[in-house]
């Protein structure tokens, strides 16, 4: 192997990825800032109060599909929907979705796969944080929920600012995350760069190609543990799909370690008894697999 030229390729990928996903990155959160400026969380948390399963689970679902954060906030958002008396199987469906399905995981995986394979991911992670939330709703799961107290409630949004104050909101929140996130994009793009230029072909499609019927179930379990932030994981993931991996696999990848990191169920674990986060991890892996099996099965036809 050719060090040197290894290096000048790997250097070269780490510029194109690392660039062009910052760029997606802000544009998208600042989009989604705007969002929220004119659609405020109290708002949602209102709606979604009154409603039943059924339309509740879906709006639930579309709730976390506009929240691009981290699990970090992604649970005490939860605990105000429990606190504010939302249905359990509602605020599931909104658990499910956030970390799989907002805004900024969808834009990553447009520059990953292309704009259909997203938008069939996007139409089956969205179906399955619907089914699911109504499903352990339905299966009495809400009983292991731990009787938590919300401290520290967020104030109302002003909902009568300028346009021009919103627009400066969205750009502050966009730059905010973008801090959070920049070590997180550029660690994922320098260890994709370190496989494109150094990882043999042949190794990646030996462990975890499309012939390999076990790559799959790994991939989701193994995302679990090495998961940092799906903004790592996706720009890791284009390498190893460009190497051979299956598509399948990639996405069981993704899924597994964006929905089920260590660090959020470390903290669903002061929320969720250990029935209730056993069956969360189990929903979210056997999304993982599933969703790779029709991803498989898509790409040989």
């Amino acid at each position: 192997m050719d060090i040197t030229a290894s290096l000048i390729t790997a250097g070269e990928f780490f510029v194109v990825i690392a660039g062009e996903l910052i760029l997606l990155f802000v544009g998208i959160t600042f989009l989604v800032g705007l969002l929220q400026a004119y659609i405020p969380e109290e708002r949602i948390r209102s709606v979604l109060a009154g409603r039943r399963q059924g339309v509740g689970n879906v709006i639930g679902a579309g709730f976390g599909a506009l929240t691009p954060f981290c699990s970090c906030s992604t649970i005490p958002i939860l605990l105000g929907l429990l606190d504010v008396g939302v249905p359990f199987g509602v605020c599931m469906s909104f658990l499910l979705a956030s970390p799989l399905l907002n805004p900024v995981i969808l834009a990553l995986l447009v520059a990953l796969v292309g704009v259909v394979p997203t938008a069939v991911y996007a139409a089956f992670t969205f179906t399955a944080a619907v089914v699911l939330g109504w499903l352990l709703d339905r299966l009495g799961y809400a009983r292991y929920v731990k009787d938590v107290m919300v401290e520290g409630r967020p104030e109302p949004c002003g909902c009568n600012s300028s346009h021009g104050t919103r627009i400066r909101g969205a750009f502050s929140f966009a730059v905010r995350l973008f801090r959070q996130v920049f070590p997180y994009l550029l660690l994922g793009a320098g260890i994709g760069a370190f496989i494109y230029g150094f990882v043999p072909e042949d190794l990646i499609v030996a462990v975890a190609g499309p012939g390999n019927p076990l790559a799959i179930p790994v991939a989701a379990v193994i995302g679990v543990p090495m998961y940092i932030r799906a903004e790592t994981l996706i720009p890791i993931s284009a390498v190893l799909l460009e190497k051979g991996m299956g598509i399948g696999a990639v996405m069981a990848l993704i899924i597994g370690g964006a929905g089920a990191s260590i660090p959020e169920v470390t903290l669903l674990s002061a929320i969720f008894e250990r029935r209730l986060l056993a069956a969360f991890v189990a929903v979210i892996l056997g999304v993982a697999i599933l969703a790779g099996v029709v991803f498989q099965a898509l790409a040989v036809i």
